[in-house]
């Protein structure tokens, strides 16, 4: 988005580095993350960044081959900001020296100790010392030429440096976490002295976003792969809003839908919106492929590739298609050119089209490639969504089918879809939803013996989850009362004919994974 004053991201492999644009992207300054192996001076002069950010990372500076970043960066006239690993290659590589061995190690909680006053320390130190989150085995046991301590803890006496002048920053800790209770303030503070001005808004990238569709797209039809989830929406109105009726949206319908959902999506954006919907349901395929098997994986595949197959079918009969719009986010971008080079691991098949644009000869529109989930939902209501479609909670490609271990029948997604809208009715009627990342109910295979009115029943038994979690990597259960619970089972039981024993599913993510399958 060259419209933008721009901040470079050097990433060295820091587990949590994308958290570090999270926070640039919530003062509204737009931040791309680039592997330190393909940042040259060429790619720096080009992206023209106001400032740069070192990340942290695994390895160490005093091992031979470490990472490094050009030595011409350091004359680029920017103010640089080092973080953990990205503060030991600053002082190595600006004539100061880090140490590894016993007494150097901090994980974990810690405290620094003001030294002198900082800009960017702004707002820090209000109460004494500040809690950071420290992790790292080595430490700076002399600091670069020009730098002078600002922070000290009981093992980084280093703990945060500067070069005033040239307005280079270097702290061991990692402020972009929330175990470092004041680190957003530096980060502001950090960009404030930069110069950024806060320009990168979702009502600005919308109005760019459009520019730049209608310049790709042209006068040419334009497919989207609609699921009814965040970004799919937002991708679809937002293209809608660029082309108009040169978009056809395709919305698979494989049968494993929650309540009313289908008959919502279209809906939503066929009547309401005024888009062309292709309606393809194909229960009848996916259920009767699915009929007997219990294995999740092979459920996974086996709707992975019927997804692409009615999707091409469908897709063949729109005239004069020429290009593919998918709700690929930057986090899948950064995967896809991740520190280690691999592939992206979180572009699912049964997630968008898989293959389909090169085996179609269509080209791609990936209108949300630059935005995280949370900007998505922003875009969502500058667009106009309503909360309830930019509010949803993640719902999996396969849909219930991962909710339904063992053998997938019509009856046992009946029961689950029951038990699911009865389940979220009472998360919404509790004032409860916005506070969930996600919740569901799975069916579980197997039957458990109950008594209602007098009779013995034998019907299934149901796992209730909910977590909380930020980007859905890791996550926790969340804590409903005891009464929550009671209400809600016994709602369930009674509304819900085949069900007699509800569960509360408490693990959290790991050792488990929120979805069941």
């Amino acid at each position: 988005m060259t419209q933008h004053a721009r901040l470079l991201i050097i990433d060295f492999g820091s587990q949590v580095t994308q958290l570090i644009a999270r926070r640039l992207r919530e003062l509204n300054v737009y931040c791309e993350i680039h592997p330190y192996q393909n940042v040259t001076m060429d790619v720096v002069h080009e992206m023209s960044p106001r400032a740069i950010i070192f990340s942290g990372g695994p390895d160490s500076v005093t091992r031979e081959g470490s990472p490094r970043v050009p030595q011409e960066i350091f004359d680029f006239g920017v103010p640089i900001l080092g973080i953990c690993y990205g503060q030991q290659m600053m002082m190595q590589q600006l004539g100061g020296h880090v140490d590894s061995g016993h007494g150097t190690a901090e994980f974990g909680r810690a405290y620094v100790t003001q030294k002198n006053d900082l800009d960017i320390l702004d707002g820090w130190f209000a109460d004494g010392d500040e809690q950071v989150w420290m992790s790292h085995g080595d430490h700076v046991s002399k600091i670069a030429p020009g730098f002078e301590v600002y922070g000290t803890s009981p093992n980084a006496p280093f703990a945060i440096t500067a070069d005033t002048k040239r307005h280079f920053y270097a702290v061991q800790f990692h402020p972009e976490v929330h175990h470092t209770p004041n680190g957003a303030k530096l980060y502001e503070n950090f960009v404030k002295l930069a110069g950024f001005t806060g320009d990168w808004t979702m009502g600005a990238y919308r109005d760019e976003m459009i520019g730049k569709i209608k310049d790709q797209v042209g006068d040419k039809t334009v497919i989207c792969g609609l699921s009814g989830g965040v970004d799919s929406s937002v991708a679809a109105a937002l293209l809608h809003e660029a082309i108009g009726d040169q978009l056809t949206c395709v919305f698979v319908d494989h049968g494993l839908l929650r309540k009313d959902e289908a008959k919502e999506v279209v809906a939503m954006f066929r009547d309401n919106m005024n888009l062309q919907v292709i309606h393809a349901d194909e229960t009848e395929l996916f259920l009767g492929e699915l009929d007997g098997q219990s294995d999740p994986e092979t459920k996974r595949k086996i709707i992975g590739r019927l997804f692409i197959d009615v999707f091409q079918k469908y897709a063949d009969q729109i005239d004069g298609a020429e290009f593919l719009a998918q709700g690929t986010l930057y986090p899948d971008v950064i995967e896809s050119v991740s520190f280690s080079g691999g592939p992206s691991v979180t572009i699912k098949s049964h997630h968008n089209v898989g293959g389909l644009p090169e085996k179609m000869g269509l080209k791609l529109v990936e209108p949300l490639r630059e935005l995280f989930k949370d900007e998505v939902r922003a875009l969502g209501h500058e667009l106009g969504l309503p909360a309830s479609f930019i509010g949803r909670h993640p719902f999996p490609g396969p849909g219930l089918a991962i909710r339904c271990p063992g053998e997938i029948t019509r009856e046992k997604l009946e029961i689950l879809r029951e038990a699911d809208a009865v389940y979220i009715d009472q998360i919404r009627k509790h004032g409860l939803y916005d506070d969930i990342w996600q919740a569901f109910v799975a069916i579980l295979p197997v039957r458990t013996v109950g008594v209602m009115g007098d009779g013995r029943t034998y019907d299934f038994a149901c796992a209730l989850r909910a977590v909380t979690s930020v980007d859905g990597m890791t996550a926790d259960y969340f804590p409903f009362s005891h009464e929550f619970l009671g209400e809600t089972a016994t709602r369930i039981i009674n509304e819900v004919k085949g069900i007699n024993r509800v569960t509360y599913d408490i693990t959290s993510k790991p050792p488990g994974t929120i979805e069941w399958e």
